[in-house]
């Protein structure tokens, strides 16, 4: 690129990209400040949710789910294990299974997170017409189902 004419600054693609990495930076940075109050993670978050969506999921599974190695859920689950807002039990069929289930604390907890969860996804998408907020949900599934399929 020794070119200026190569530069992507002016190219409407680049820009707008640009914009979209610097909301959700900003997105992720207000709600890592907010979840700070209730001694949560955004990471400890995303697992309180799958396991209130999906009981008894394996740590495999929630891995999967969320996009992480395994390494990276084995150690998160230590810490919400000792802060009592899951506990792990032995799968019956295949004793190298474990499987992942809220408690009543970690219920609660979760409760608490998304209300703060949806109070910034409200501020943030209250910017935009529910037409609009639903052509940019389209074209994020259409990004990352392209990349996925690379």
């Amino acid at each position: 690129m020794n070119n200026k004419q190569d530069l992507p600054w002016d190219n409407p693609r680049f820009r707008n990209w640009i914009a979209l990495v610097r909301a959700e930076k900003a997105v992720v940075r207000e709600l890592t400040r907010s979840l700070a109050s209730l001694d949560l993670k955004i990471a400890q978050l995303d697992v309180l949710m799958n396991l209130y969506r999906h009981p008894g999921m394996s740590q495999h599974d929630l891995a999967r789910r969320l996009l992480v190695g395994r390494s990276n859920i084995t150690m998160l689950l230590p810490q919400l294990e000792k802060q009592g807002v899951l506990r792990r039990e032995g799968d019956s069929r295949d004793k190298r299974v474990m499987r992942l289930f809220l408690t009543e604390d970690g219920e609660d907890l979760l409760m608490k997170a998304l209300k703060i969860y949806s109070a910034l996804i409200d501020k943030v998408m209250a910017q935009s017409s529910p037409t609009e907020c639903d052509m940019l949900g389209n074209q994020m599934r259409r990004i990352e189902e392209m990349l996925k399929s690379e």
